[in-house]
């Protein structure tokens, strides 16, 4: 973490006209670039994160209709996670002169002989693709100037292993609609509230008079059941009761309990029955792309059984 904030100082040591232009160099666009000391710089401060996220907005309109470079450096923006606003921080976002906006990811893993570690990249894009959507929505509630937010975010990281600042364009409309897709499928915690028994609580004293006297832990239990689990093995890295959705999820013999990649391509397959049943051919259509790979896996290992098994029998 500490090379990761001396990296990004150095990148915006002059005010950001060096970071400015790596994207003008990246972008190839014949448009004119940062003259030194051109790049404006807004100061976001404001209280609280609400504050924030209003200065930011304040600041991208009145860049864009200024029309200038400026580099708005670790803005607030809020994105719309089933009705509740979260709060993100990029590390930068550049306002084109022609009102374009581009988001600036610094990440202090190196770039190496042109290419980066796949996988950190591969993060770094999906983080990016999150703040592009949230100032997608900044600029939806923008009605003139009209700007336009950018689908390729700058990566910028070190060169080979020197701390001299790296930069790459990378297209993120891909991780965009993965994340669009995620969002549209979230509940709304107002549903699920609403399904729930009138007398659902998960408070461990409900009785509200500072007494240290917890509820009964079947009770607590019965509270958690009427809440649908949704587990992925992800879950068990951050969230307490993982343990707990894991065991209702294998009860209920759910894919996602062995991962949502699998789970995206089982398609309607929404168990391991089904699934099983699909590979047996019991069920499912067979131009299912889902059903059709299933039959053709099982068809595989049957046919590498029968052969570990006539191999087993000539050696005997």
């Amino acid at each position: 973490m500490a090379r990761g904030h001396s990296f990004e100082k150095r990148v915006k040591a002059d005010g950001g006209t060096a970071l400015v232009r790596l994207l003008h160099e990246r972008l190839g666009d014949g448009s004119p670039g940062p003259e030194p000391e051109s790049v404006d710089a807004p100061d976001l401060c404001a209280a609280g994160p609400e504050g924030r996220t209003a200065r930011t907005a304040l600041a991208l309109r009145d860049a864009t209709a200024a029309g200038r470079w400026t580099l708005l450096d670790h803005p607030m923006l809020a994105l719309d996670v089933a009705g509740t606003p979260a709060y993100l921080e990029p590390d930068a976002v550049v306002v084109h002169p022609d009102g374009g906006w581009t988001v600036v990811e610094i990440k202090s893993f190196p770039i190496v002989d042109g290419t980066a570690d796949a996988a950190k990249a591969g993060a770094a894009a999906r983080q990016a693709a999150v703040y592009t959507l949230a100032l997608e929505q900044v600029a939806g509630r923008l009605q003139e100037p009209s700007p336009r937010v950018h689908a390729r975010v700058l990566l910028v990281c070190p060169k080979d292993f020197s701390n001299l600042p790296a930069a790459e364009l990378v297209d993120v409309r891909k991780q965009l609609a993965t994340t669009r897709r995620q969002l549209a499928r979230l509940s709304l915690v107002e549903d699920i509230v609403a399904g729930l028994p009138p007398e659902t609580t998960f408070d461990l004293c409900p009785s509200g008079d500072g007494s240290t006297v917890t509820r009964p832990a079947g009770e607590l239990l019965a509270a958690l059941d009427a809440v649908e689990a949704a587990y992925a093995p992800e879950c068990l890295a951050a969230c307490e009761l993982a343990f707990h959705c894991r065991a209702r999820s294998r009860e209920a013999g759910a894919v996602e309990a062995l991962g949502r990649g699998l789970r995206g391509e089982l398609g309607g397959l929404t168990t391991v029955g089904a699934a099983l049943a699909a590979a047996r051919g019991e069920a499912g259509e067979a131009d299912d792309p889902a059903v059709a790979a299933l039959r053709r896996a099982a068809a595989l290992r049957a046919e590498a059984l029968a052969a570990a098994s006539a191999g087993a029998e000539a050696a005997v």
